[in-house]
């Protein structure tokens, strides 16, 4: 809905061409169904880029899952995301990876966190550029609410989303989007035609920390 205005009257409003799978009378409805129909992509059993990996349904969205939704439709036409695991940081690398954060969550081009318990992620939230420069936001969707996602409370792990402080996984942009313009967007439901990104463009590794894996109720 943040990249494709057309689909987001069809929700919000119902008007336009009807999109199949987010069928209702009512805005809650459409948004349901849409729901329902993306949790189908996500979930379903794939291959993570020539990987074979399991991941317990009880967690919910399996994050190469959400990230081949976010790259085919669900942000900016031309964005590139990796997967990033959160466990193991410490306070000042949480810093440092917020501060990343910043330079590449823009409007269109979202990153998502993974949060839960001690144990395991449980949880899925969108993180969302905030209304001033250095400041973020947060769509939990547990309230279907947004709200202010701070520096300190990323870093010391008191998140409280969805009842869930400590953050586990990102999906974040690469940051090589600019190489791509300002290409229009396209629904989720259509096939991906832009080439992988040339290895010249993804240099975000070289910037951060350390990447990968292992949320969900979403």
């Amino acid at each position: 809905m943040l990249v494709d205005a057309p689909f987001a009257r069809w929700i919000t409003e119902g008007e336009g061409h009807p999109v199949p799978g987010a069928e209702g009378g009512t805005p809650a409805r459409r948004f349901a169904s849409w729901e329902r129909t993306v949790q189908s992509r996500t979930n379903a059993w794939a291959p993570a880029r020539g990987q074979f990996l399991p991941w317990p349904p009880s967690l919910g969205t399996p994050p190469w899952g959400l990230r081949r939704e976010l790259e085919h439709g669900g942000s900016r036409r031309g964005t590139r995301y990796r997967i990033v695991s959160l466990r193991a940081h410490s306070a000042e690398a949480l810093r440092a990876r917020y501060a990343r954060l910043l330079e590449l969550v823009v409007d269109g081009e979202p990153a998502a966190l993974y949060v839960g318990s001690a144990a395991l992620p449980r949880h899925v939230t969108l993180v969302l550029p905030g209304d001033e420069p250095r400041a973020l936001r947060v769509y939990e969707p547990a309230s279907g609410q947004t709200g202010a996602l701070t520096e300190e409370a990323f870093a010391t792990a008191r998140l409280g989303l969805g009842g869930w402080d400590r953050p586990w996984i990102l999906l974040q942009p690469t940051g090589h989007r600019r190489a791509s313009g300002g290409l229009p967007s396209r629904p989720a439901w259509a096939p991906l035609l832009a080439p992988e990104p040339s290895p010249d463009l993804l240099r975000e590794g070289s910037r951060s920390g350390p990447a990968v894996r292992p949320s969900s109720s979403a």
